[in-house]
């Protein structure tokens, strides 16, 4: 799709409305490759506000390129819990032992070299290599496509095939020469503040729109067209938080796979289904652990991409030193500085806390 003259004129518009309105966002303080580079895979799938103070502190413990690629698993896990989408921090971390080991201490400046890193796509490889290194690529993601659907008053669906390599042309034309990392950065926000998603855009605060074809025709509220969704999944989960009696309690994690849903991450002991207490009871035992009291705790549920959990959930006192593989004994405060536990099971945490209170 070429671009029509009239919205190349955008481009003008956009960059000066871009210099006026920018968010100041600690990652656009400094734009060198490897902060725009972690910035930009925490802000896949997750909101700017939850997104910087887990930049700062990541930033902290992994400074560079080489402290990602040596940290211990547990820490780099540590340093993502909460964010979810826990894939995103293996393949951070392969990357950087992949540039480590070619013999680099910085990312490459390339569209073609970045794009062939672990966990870096199309959309990432263009922002890192625009925003950081000024080559003139686009940067299409999904606020990025909503903007120019709206500016072409175009009808393909979001997420079709078509549609990646219809915007994808599109904003290859738009891109300017000079800053094209500002202006890719001038399209998302853009999308994020006023050109917005399931609900009508801010167009009377839009600095394009005298150039945007689905406003002149009336129709931004229909755009862009975008498929519904799959069902997603439901599972039942139970979920045990166990404790020893000791005067230092301890507490009882299990290790996933290394594959799979949030792999290599620890998690309270759970099982399938939705158990009563005596099949809880059982499970337990033949883990090797004897029951001294199981209460029922509020459930919960956690949605992911495409599964969702229904959680019931027990507190066990507990004994029983010797576990199966994957299983191990921490302290309150060893979970809290060691251990990540993912979302799904945080719902569980505040029992904990009180228990604590209660032993206080």
């Amino acid at each position: 799709m070429a671009a029509q003259p009239c919205l190349k004129n955008c481009v003008p518009a956009l960059m000066n409305w871009y210099a006026d309105h920018a968010r100041p966002l600690p990652w656009r303080e400094d734009n060198s490759g490897y902060r725009v580079w972690i910035s930009e895979i925490m802000l896949q799938q997750t909101r700017i506000e939850t997104v910087i103070p887990y930049y700062h502190a990541f930033l902290e413990k992994m400074p560079t390129l080489r402290a990602l690629a040596e940290a211990p698993t547990e820490l780099l896990m540590k340093c993502w819990e909460g964010l979810g989408y826990y894939s995103r921090a293996r393949n951070l971390q392969k990357a950087a032992k992949q540039v480590i080991e070619s013999g680099r201490e910085q990312l490459p400046t390339t569209y073609a070299e970045l794009i062939k890193l672990p966990g870096i796509g199309e959309y990432t490889a263009g922002a890192i290599a625009s925003i950081a290194f000024h080559e003139r690529v686009p940067a299409v993601d999904g606020n990025v496509m909503r903007v120019l659907a709206r500016l072409s008053a175009s009808y393909t669906d979001l997420l079709s095939t078509a549609a990646k390599k219809e915007f994808f042309a599109l904003a290859s034309e738009l891109v300017p020469e000079k800053d094209p990392g500002q202006f890719n950065q001038a399209v998302m926000e853009l999308g994020e503040t006023i050109c917005l998603p399931n609900t009508s855009p801010h167009c009377e605060l839009c600095p394009l729109q005298k150039m945007c074809r689905a406003h002149e025709l009336g129709i931004a509220d229909d755009l862009p067209v975008r498929s519904g969704p799959k069902a997603r999944k439901v599972e039942q989960k139970t979920v045990c938080v166990l404790m020893t009696t000791e005067a230092e309690p301890r507490i009882l994690l299990h290790k996933r796979p290394e594959t799979g849903l949030l792999a290599g991450l620890f998690e309270f002991p759970n099982f399938s289904g939705s158990l009563d207490d005596r099949e809880v009871s059982k499970a337990l035992n033949q883990l090797g652990l004897s029951i001294q009291n199981l209460q029922p705790l509020p459930g919960a549920k956690h949605v992911f991409s495409h599964i969702e959990w229904l959680m019931s959930g027990y507190f066990g006192i507990v004994s029983g030193e010797t576990l199966p593989g994957g299983y191990l004994w921490v302290t309150r405060e060893q979970m809290k500085k060691q251990y990540a536990l993912p979302s799904a099971f945080r719902a569980f945490l505040p029992f904990l806390d009180h228990i604590s209170q209660e032993e206080g």
